[in-house]
């Protein structure tokens, strides 16, 4: 909507007070197992002041630098998905009363409204596409319930990892859209930007000051060279053709190879959605619940059908993840699943590298056996 002025360093609590005078629990990054990683936060001073990361393929470190500023990082293994699609969560429940009969309930999400501070550029894109997923022709009620009161207030990147590609996919690392309030951190404050309404009603609470036209020089510079500090890159934004045309390439035995099916790329991903549901009876047999929780195109039990895995090695279902993510989901959602935040290649034990074999795959003119 407009640039509402800067708000000092030392005032940055009266954001966090006036969202928890509306009801709100408040999210934000803090240094927690060697990880920043999004918690309760109720105080400026738990905030990751002075700490930045290292980012390579397969390594993630945090260290301390000479800095006042609080979001000199990029990401952590968390993005905004936890808050919304929960790793494990009960759908509904079953009882059975005194006479036997059975009593079916669903599951609530009365739970405070959340907002959550410091959300990236690509965390936001990764968010509207888990709303094409969630909130589409069928609406996911737990998801919907949650998403609906929550707050966002994003961060322009300003360091990003080496891990990171948002440039190459568009989505970052400006924070473009999906917020209610997003900051620009200088050394002397943050510049406030507001996205929607209510985000202007929290605004009209903050002790903002008058903002300098240098300060706006500044921190547009410092997105700007976000940007151009990213070398990594995927090969095309719509890889969709490519990559069905190479089914057979050989690079798909070659990362199956490293690849250890553990997971993480899709655990630490923004958008993958992969889930499972199971009953989990109670021991006396009265009471059973229905579970749903995050799930893997990795794990072979993901694949299962009427006895038989139709993915049953390795290199299927990297295939599998890497066609849907960069191909198939063009057709599903209009777009590439992959924001371009890294995190897949930080945290996978082996180092691979999506950029890398995206292009390795799609770059060649490599054609299968007998097209000629």
């Amino acid at each position: 909507m407009d640039n509402s002025g800067i708000l000092p360093r030392g005032a940055l609590q009266s954001l966090l007070d006036a969202l928890t005078d509306r009801g709100y629990r408040t999210i934000g990054p803090q240094v927690r197992d060697n990880a920043i990683q999004y918690l309760d936060l109720a105080d400026v001073g738990q905030l990751p002041a002075g700490w930045t990361d290292d980012q390579a393929p397969g390594s993630y470190r945090l260290s301390r630098v000479e800095s006042p500023r609080c979001f000199a990082w990029a990401t952590g293994p968390q993005a905004l998905k936890p808050y919304l699609f929960c790793s494990r969560e009960v759908l509904w429940r079953a009882e059975r009363d005194a006479t036997g009969k059975l009593d079916f309930s669903t599951s609530q999400t009365n739970g405070a409204p959340v907002a959550i501070i410091g959300a990236r550029a690509c965390d936001l894109a990764a968010l509207a596409l888990q709303d094409r997923h969630f909130l589409g022709a069928i609406r996911d009620p737990y998801y919907d319930a949650r998403r609906d009161t929550l707050f966002i207030v994003a961060l322009h990147c300003a360091f990003p990892a080496d891990t990171c590609f948002c440039a190459s996919t568009g989505d970052g690392p400006r924070a473009k859209q999906g917020f209610d309030l997003a900051l620009s951190e200088l050394d002397e404050g943050f510049l406030v930007e507001v996205g929607t309404e209510r985000g202007a009603a929290v605004a009209a609470q903050l002790p903002l000051q008058p903002s300098r036209p240098e300060q706006h020089r500044q921190a547009e510079q410092e997105i700007e060279e976000a940007a151009h500090q990213q070398f990594r890159q995927l090969p095309s934004r719509d890889l969709q053709s490519a990559l069905f045309a190479r089914l057979e390439h050989p690079r798909w035995d070659a990362v199956a190879a490293r690849c250890l099916s553990c997971g993480n790329c899709t655990s630490v991903c923004p958008t993958c959605f992969c889930h499972a549901e199971q009953d989990v009876p109670a021991l006396g047999g009265a009471r059973t619940e229905h579970v749903r929780e995050w799930d893997s195109c990795f794990s072979v039990g993901h694949s299962h059908l009427h006895g038989f895995v139709v993915r049953p090695e390795t290199r299927h279902r990297y295939r599998q993840w890497l066609t849907h993510k960069l191909g198939s989901w063009h057709t599903q959602y209009g777009r590439s699943g992959c924001v371009g935040c890294g995190r897949c290649i930080t945290w996978c034990p082996v180092g691979i590298d999506i950029t890398e074999e995206a292009t390795a795959i799609t770059g060649d003119n490599w054609e299968p056996r007998g097209s000629a």
